[in-house]
């Protein structure tokens, strides 16, 4: 049985304790550990200066782990110290499934699934709009660009909007229920054309283009069936998509004509049109494009065709990227679409809280200034510093205690972290102050640049110089108050390093039964 994996921990004073008691929990037979402890308070402070000095790291460490907020370089650190080092997560009570201990590897770089994303108002648009939303489009995920052709609407641009794109290199669909307009796009260069049927299949013969085919009604599978036997029967490629129909309109016998389909033809390649379903239910949008992704990847349908007109769909290649990775990871690993990260977690998060209001209360006995904390804990938002800690759920309700009325920098300030506090309370997400909540794949993430602090905000504290409470270019020595560097040795790999009354289950502190 080879040896556990040890890591060293660096962290600061504030935290040690809490660091403490996660790694207490981690299996033995897997991990024995350390803990440096800069002395300095916070560990988000510390630069590679102050790690290069203050730190010690015991002799036969494998792996050092940085706290995830700290912005000094790992790179850099390990080669100082001759041993690999990363930065780890922003929450301790991340950490066991930082680890692995959930279960899995997080790997979402992969997936086999062809987004489709029709610009449907192509005919009205210029050739240059064209090019331009087909390259938006493609930026944000999309791997073919499909133009739609609307009825009784003259569309001469046509041929020159394919060769532009193609000339920009995307792939590009034909969108159209005229016949002219299909063989026009594909004698222009288009990679596919939607959709074809019985009657006008004649046209998979007169071009390259992969045709995407389509029943002649949508309850009339044995016409689907007929095509797709007479173009394998020729050996040409081709997409067949059953049609899914929205909801109260055919939605549930659509699902299962697409299972119906897969078994009597299992090595075709298909196509679902997620838009029928994502454009004509008014609900937020990820949940039911997850669901329909992961229909797909059950059903080995490896394309999908999808709009966006509605407002409430706005992201929905976003969507439907971050769902055809996720699915695809937990198919490979054949596991449930769970712990694949938060990509497809909107509203909500998993595990909201990464602090018990008595982390919270312990934390605020230990600040001795009169900068504002603020926190999220099951019970409500925390505001302390030096002078009080106060708990609530409205975040107005808080301004009489903060002695701000003169300071209208420092209210406005805390205003909006109070207020956005109270959004993350009330939907259970999880909040860190400076920084902007997380919304999945439905909003874009702030890119940021982990090895920099972050300037300074907009408002101040007391006093002229003073930052922001939280935010990472402290104006103050983050090393004035430092107590003397300390290293911690965890018990021994042989031992059982479990805290007691609990145990690591999937990554969670689990309490044994009495």
């Amino acid at each position: 049985m080879s040896a556990p994996e040890h890591i060293v921990f660096i962290t600061g004073k504030l935290a040690h304790a809490r660091l403490e008691k996660v790694a207490r929990t981690l299996p033995p037979e897997r991990f024995a550990w350390s803990i440096a402890d800069a002395g300095v308070k916070v560990a988000a402070l510390m630069t590679i200066e102050i790690i290069r000095r203050r730190v010690t790291i015991p002799a036969g460490a494998d792996r050092i782990i940085l706290p995830g907020r700290c912005r000094a370089d790992p790179e850099e650190l390990a080669r100082h110290f001759g041993v690999p080092v990363e930065r780890g997560p922003d929450e301790i009570v991340d950490l066991p499934a930082f680890l692995g201990l959930a279960g899995r590897s997080l790997d979402l770089s992969r997936h086999d699934l062809r987004i489709f994303s029709e610009i449907v108002d192509a005919s009205r648009m210029s050739p240059e709009q064209i090019l331009a939303k087909g390259l938006e489009l493609a930026r944000r995920g999309a791997d073919v660009i499909d133009l739609g052709g609307l009825p009784d609407t003259a569309f001469p641009h046509l041929e020159e909007s394919v060769r532009l794109l193609k000339g920009a290199g995307l792939k590009v669909s034909v969108d159209s229920f005229s016949r002219d307009e299909l063989r026009r796009g594909a004698a222009a260069g288009a990679d596919y054309l939607l959709s074809l049927n019985e009657e006008t299949l004649d046209l998979a013969f007169e071009t390259d283009a992969v045709p995407v085919l389509v029943p002649m009604r949508p309850d009339d599978l044995p016409s689907l069936d007929r095509a797709i036997e007479r173009l394998a029967r020729a050996g040409k490629p081709f997409l067949a998509d059953p049609i899914l129909e929205p909801i109260h309109f055919g939605f549930v016998d659509s699902i299962a004509r697409y299972r119906e389909v897969r078994a009597r033809h299992p090595e075709i390649e298909m196509m679902m049109g997620t838009g029928n379903l994502t454009e004509l239910t008014e609900a937020d949008s990820l949940g039911v494009t997850a669901l329909l992704v992961g229909m797909c990847s059950e059903l080995s349908i490896r394309n999908v065709l999808i709009v966006q007109v509605s407002n409430h769909t706005r992201r929905t290649i976003e969507e439907h990227d971050a769902a055809r990775r996720v699915m695809y990871a937990a198919k490979a690993d054949a596991a449930l679409p769970k712990g694949y990260g938060r990509e497809l977690l909107s509203l909500h998060d998993k595990r909201p809280f990464a602090q018990t209001p008595d982390e919270i209360a312990e934390l605020a006995s230990q600040v001795r200034d009169p900068n504002y904390r603020v926190a999220v804990a099951e019970d409500g938002i925390h505001v302390y510093n030096r002078d009080i800690h106060r708990v609530g759920t409205d975040a107005m309700a808080f301004f009489p205690d903060l002695n701000v009325a003169s300071d209208g920098a420092h209210a406005f300030y805390l205003g909006g972290e109070l207020t956005k506090a109270e959004t993350a309370w009330r939907l259970g997400k999880r909040y860190v102050q400076d920084e902007a909540l997380a919304w999945g794949a439905s909003a874009d993430a702030e890119v940021e640049d982990t090895t920099a602090f972050k300037k300074a905000g907009h408002t101040k504290h007391s006093g002229p110089d003073a930052p922001p409470p939280g935010t990472r270019e402290a104006r103050t020595d983050p090393e004035a108050d430092a107590s003397p560097p300390e290293t911690v040795e965890g018990p021994s790999a042989g031992g059982d390093t479990r805290e007691p009354g609990g145990r690591i289950v999937c990554g969670r502190l689990v309490r044994d039964e009495a």
